[in-house]
């Protein structure tokens, strides 16, 4: 044989054995999810965030032939749900379905995670939009009105939220700090106190999701004012934001997401996020999210991951300006 036979065969037996290595890892490497996964679900049950984890859970298990089994971790902010993920294996096995305020508790509560190292954003999967609402005897029909009326009487409205330091407290510090309002916060154990005291008159205003307000506006015991988002909302398109009425760059949404354990591969991230956009933006999960007040998002991996940061560092200096306590 000659020299160049001789390397054409040698080359040929090189190819030949990289195909089958690489067949063989390929065919060893197992598919995702080759087992059952586990969601652990930051809020209890019944709630926005429970009912939202536990759909997106049936939809993947019929997607994948896998169970995605629920399981409700609440307390603390979210933050005990949180930890379970952060300290679970990074195999995509364990996921976390949770609040946007996964990114207050950092500002307010000493974590045993670090929230941007120990989870891996993987999609904002709904926003649950929330209002702005009024007492109707309150002479105000829009955020215009609202800002005239309150910084003629600095500290003399009150406004409710469901706690110290929940979305609903902070999202109204924002608020004044944006406008050089001053106005005196009420906290509650709860959304639904908070807004039976506005509907009582009691308290002047709150904001609070669409859902647990709409019927109090729609029957004239409350005055929806705007949507507190950064854009309008399918629920209730005839409202405007409060950026588009006077305060510009004001935006808060309350979205409900999935993470996985930091250190997942990013591929099990990206190929969950695709599933869960899929299921979310057909039209009958749409139409069904919206009878709930919800709006689907469905973001990328990257766009989830860039928002997420940017949260943690906007509610830090919030928190930070008012002087609230770490617990």
């Amino acid at each position: 044989m000659d020299s160049f036979a001789a390397s054409a065969c040698r080359a040929l037996l090189i190819l030949s054995t990289s195909s089958y290595a690489a067949g063989a890892a390929y065919a060893q490497a197992p598919a995702y999810p080759a087992k059952p996964v586990r969601m652990i679900i930051a809020l209890a049950p019944g709630g926005g965030v429970d009912t939202t984890g536990r759909f997106i859970a049936q939809k993947l298990s019929e997607a994948w032939g896998q169970p995605v089994v629920a399981d409700n971790r609440p307390g603390a902010g979210g933050s005990i749900a949180a930890e379970v993920v952060a300290r679970a294996a990074p195999d995509g096995y364990t996921m976390l379905m949770t609040s946007a305020g996964i990114a207050i508790t950092p500002s307010i509560m000493k974590l045993a995670y670090d929230p941007l190292k120990d989870l891996l954003p993987v999609t904002m999967a709904v926003v649950s939009p929330g209002v702005m609402v009024v007492h109707p005897s309150l002479p105000v029909k829009n955020v215009k009105e609202l800002i005239a009326f309150a910084k003629a009487r600095p500290g003399e409205l009150f406004f409710s939220s469901s706690g110290q330091g929940s979305a609903q407290h902070l999202t109204m510090e924002l608020f004044m700090q944006m406008t050089g309002l001053k106005m005196t916060h009420v906290p509650y154990k709860g959304t639904a106190p908070s807004v039976t005291d506005v509907v009582a008159g009691r308290i002047a205003l709150t904001v609070a999701s669409v859902i647990s307000t709409r019927p109090m506006f729609t029957a004239g015991k409350l005055r929806a004012i705007a949507v507190v988002g950064p854009k309008r909302t399918p629920a209730l398109p005839e409202y405007p934001t409060i950026a588009e009425s006077g305060v510009p760059g004001f935006g808060v949404e309350n979205w409900y997401a999935l993470f996985l354990p930091g250190g997942t591969d990013r591929q099990i991230a990206v190929r969950i996020q695709q599933a869960v956009t899929r299921m979310l933006t057909e039209p009958a999960a749409s139409k069904l999210l919206l009878g709930q007040g919800l709006d689907a998002a469905g973001n990328s991996q990257e766009e989830f991951a860039k928002l997420y940061a940017g949260e943690i560092a906007k509610w830090g200096k919030v928190v930070q300006t008012i002087g609230l306590k770490v617990n």
